[in-house]
């Protein structure tokens, strides 16, 4: 079977600097050689601290930003042999949910002529239809129609982030890029705009990039994790795999770095010590031997390939690492209260109602 969305070798290098003359002397590499692939109703998650080349990666895959090498493919066609006009119809089968919904929605335009904007340019639906498209979409967020005539400047963070979505949502794509969808928003909000995003993958079908740093946010909406840094990809596996046993020391870092909402439970921290290197000078061999705890004299030199079955990792000693015990506790971690959280959040209507109440569910749909 055919993959929705296929990347191979993706390369992007930004210009630093230059001479008087204009000749470019430094790069920045933010995507170095990146690959992977998405299927048809499933959701890929692009992990790493910030300045790993995740947000650039998303970027790439829309060619809302010129690659310098690689390929994407979308349903077996080369996006990089794409037209101006080919590449604008291409973009009705792949949207993209912006980090901070503040800045995505136009404060001159109400959420009508923001909803109706992307049916009149892809000819989708005829005028005389079009309002009612729109009331459409925003029931399909969770808002109301009348809201069609108000600015953005007139909701909440949550609720613009749902107008977001109604206007990702109008040309009906396959694909939607999200790249931090929650990250602006109250923690209050998150689970909301979670729970609404994995609901409408369900009924329409959809496939997500889910770009984030929060793992624990990952760990419920993702069908497989990448984990990125500095440029190139790590490790990808299943979501399951990768939280189970992670293989790699920078996943393993990022792991043991999920708050824990119990104090006393037993796990193993893992600390990394110095500095971030910069893209614009990346080490040579692997790029984190300079704050590995397992680097050995082949790590500064001989940069490791992603290398495994299904359970892929870029790491010369991953058959050497000691077993990861105790990074992420999978038993007795949280309370009786977060369990019940965390089935409601999953969508376990019989344990989250075994309180009386749906901890989730009790939150007004428009509410943020």
């Amino acid at each position: 079977m055919t993959a929705l969305l296929e990347v191979e070798g993706l390369v992007k290098h930004f210009v630093a600097d230059r001479t008087v003359f204009g000749r470019p002397t430094a790069f920045i590499k933010a995507v170095d050689g990146v690959s992977f692939s998405v299927d048809a109703g499933k959701t890929l998650a692009l992990v790493g601290e910030s300045g790993c080349g995740k947000s650039t990666v998303s970027r790439l895959v829309l060619r809302l930003i010129e690659p310098d090498a690689g390929s994407i493919r979308f349903l077996g066609r080369d996006l990089m042999a794409l037209d101006a006009n080919q590449l604008r119809a291409f973009r009705r089968d792949a949207q993209i949910i912006f980090q901070d919904p503040y800045a995505s929605l136009n404060p001159r335009m109400t959420v009508s002529q923001i909803l109706t904007e992307p049916l009149a340019l892809h000819d989708l639906v005829p005028p005389s239809g079009r309002r009612e498209r729109v009331e459409e979409l925003l029931r399909l967020v969770g808002l109301e129609p009348r809201f069609a005539r108000r600015y953005s400047h007139e909701f909440s963070g949550g609720q613009r982030q749902r107008i977001a979505i109604a206007r990702a949502l109008a040309v009906e794509p396959k694909l939607i890029i999200c790249d931090e969808p929650v990250s602006a928003l109250d923690v209050s909000i998150r689970s909301q705009i979670l729970n609404l995003l994995r609901d409408l993958q369900d009924r329409l079908g959809l496939a997500y990039i889910f770009v984030s740093h929060d793992l624990a946010v990952v760990k419920h909406i993702a069908d497989r994790v990448a984990v990125m840094n500095l440029g190139v990809i790590v490790e990808t596996a299943d979501t399951e795999g990768l939280f189970a046993t992670p293989r790699h020391p920078y996943s393993r870092a990022l792991l043991s770095a999920i708050p824990v909402p119990k104090p006393r439970a037993k796990r193993s921290r893992m600390l990394l010590q110095g500095e971030m290197p910069s893209a614009l000078n990346p080490p040579p061999g692997c790029r984190f031997h300079t704050r590995c705890p397992y680097v050995v004299e082949r790590c500064r030199t001989e940069p490791p390939q992603l290398l495994g079955d299904g359970h892929l990792t870029a790491c010369h000693r991953t058959a050497e690492l000691p077993p990861p015990d105790a990074i992420v506790p999978t038993d007795g971690a949280f309370s009786a209260v977060l369990e019940r959280l965390v089935a409601a959040f999953n969508g376990d209507a019989k344990v989250a109602g075994s309180s009386g109440v749906d901890i989730v569910g009790a939150m007004p749909p428009a509410a943020g």
